[in-house]
């Protein structure tokens, strides 16, 4: 079988070309090839699948086998693969995932995609709730991107602990389906710098439905501006929300490399 790896900012990936179908039993199969010694090594896998709804289909599984609804940087990746691997020539997509529909803008440059802008939607900011974790009381803010998070303003996200913190909230009963953590410290007034645990794949260097997020909970509290570099692990990803408006999301998409894995 073959595939491709790739990555947003560190937020790696393996795609399937699932067009002509796929191969059975895709959750024990993300598990196995996302292991990073005896598999590819990935945080999850991604196929892209025939739409009757939009451009491609977009499919994911965490490195645990759990299904994802919407990945930031693995949708980005995904324009990158169809557009270098002629599947399409358009510049403008729509993909539909388990988050709903998202447009894409593919930025090329001698004839391969280097970077893609994403409409992310709308985000919904629920209200701030305390929950305890970790032996203490956290503020926290559930954000919907598509797929559930909680976003914590904290001082020095650098200094945490996240493999003992991220899955108290991920496993924790406020979020019976299990949600996506960021630790998220607001540098300036257009700048964040965050950590994220992701639901299903622990610590990565990036996550794209993590930054708008965390942009969204800073926005409903007065704590940044509309438009923002948010910094992770990985690097740079930059947002901008106007009022009344879908949040757009810039960043870049690369390929790794590709191999044939048995199965």
């Amino acid at each position: 079988m073959r595939f491709t790896k790739m990555e947003g900012l560190g937020n790696d990936y393996i795609y399937l070309n699932g067009l002509d179908g796929l191969p059975e039993d895709l959750p024990d199969l993300a598990r196995r090839m996302s292991d990073r010694h005896f598999g590819v090594g990935s945080d999850g896998l991604i196929c892209i699948c025939p739409s009757d709804r939009a451009d491609f289909k977009m499919q994911m599984f965490n490195a645990d086998g759990s299904q994802g609804e919407m990945c930031g940087n693995g949708i980005r990746c995904l324009g990158k693969y169809v557009y270098d691997k002629g599947l399409t020539r358009k510049r403008s997509l729509i993909i539909e995932t388990g988050g709903g529909l998202r447009k894409l803008e593919l930025l090329t440059e001698d004839g391969l995609v280097k970077a893609v802008r994403v409409n992310m939607g709308h985000p919904r900011v629920g209200a701030v709730v305390e929950l305890a974790a970790g032996d203490r009381l956290w503020q926290v803010t559930p954000v919907s991107m598509g797929n559930p998070h909680a976003v914590l303003f904290v001082d020095r996200p650098e200094t945490l602990d996240l493999e003992k913190l991220g899955p108290c909230f991920e496993r924790h009963s406020a979020f019976p389906e299990g949600v996506n953590t960021e630790f998220v410290r607001c540098v300036s007034h257009d700048r964040l710098a965050m950590r994220v645990w992701e639901r299903g794949s622990g610590e990565t260097l990036a996550c794209g439905t993590g930054a708008c997020a965390a942009l969204a909970a800073a926005v409903a509290q007065d704590k940044c501006g509309r438009q923002a570099a948010v910094e992770l692990p990985g690097g740079v990803l930059e947002l901008s929300w106007p009022a009344g408006e879908e949040m757009m999301m810039t960043g870049p998409a690369n390929t790794v490399f590709e191999g044939e894995y048995s199965i």
